[in-house]
């Protein structure tokens, strides 16, 4: 019989000895790693009482934002849902009445804007997407909650306040905000 490949390897096997077959030499080396850890840093923080510190870039928290005349920016165009590789995101587009352009800065808007947070995985495509920058993700801890209903966040737990603005610019690239100082791309006004 011919070798297909010179990679061979001679197994021995050789008997134990008593202190192996009675695992005493297995047991006090996972004693030592336990002894080593015992005595470094922990890895857990006490929240809330120690905070622990986020990246920038960290995703949380899902946010609708309004213009600066307090108008959302959502126009309904639903990029953001099909975008979403888990379908988290619904949406429901109706036209804007008059007397709500105070309301809403297109005459579509987002009558019903919900996600679903068990199905999301906070990967950022929506945000991507969004031509209006209209949603992003903050560094905000989502909440914890017992019922499964609650996690599914409508426009009362998404949109900011004109009181309470987010503040997303950590959240955008240089090149974003080049994009937005340039006089020929002001779509987002």
């Amino acid at each position: 019989m011919q070798n297909l490949t010179n990679r061979s390897k001679v197994v021995s096997k050789r008997e134990m000895s008593l202190a192996e077959k009675i695992y005493f030499p297995a047991i006090l080396k996972g004693l030592w790693i336990t002894l080593k850890h015992f005595f470094q840093k922990k890895a857990s923080y006490n929240y809330p009482e120690e905070k622990r510190e986020f990246s920038p870039v960290y995703r949380g928290h899902h946010v609708l934002k309004l213009d600066d005349e307090g108008r959302e920016r959502c126009t309904a165009c639903g990029l953001c849902a099909v975008s979403c590789p888990a379908e988290a995101i619904t949406m429901i587009a109706a036209e804007r009445k008059p007397g709500e352009e105070k309301l809403y800065r297109e005459e579509k808007y987002a009558a019903v804007y919900e996600i679903n947070m068990l199905r999301c995985i906070y990967c950022g495509d929506c945000e991507d997407a969004c031509p209006k920058e209209a949603i992003f993700l903050t560094d905000q801890l989502v909440s914890t909650e017992y019922e499964r209903e609650s996690f599914i966040y409508g426009k009362d737990k998404l949109v900011e306040t004109l009181d309470h603005r987010i503040d997303v610019s950590k959240r955008q690239t240089q090149e974003v905000a080049d994009f937005k100082k340039n006089k020929r791309y002001q779509h987002n006004r």
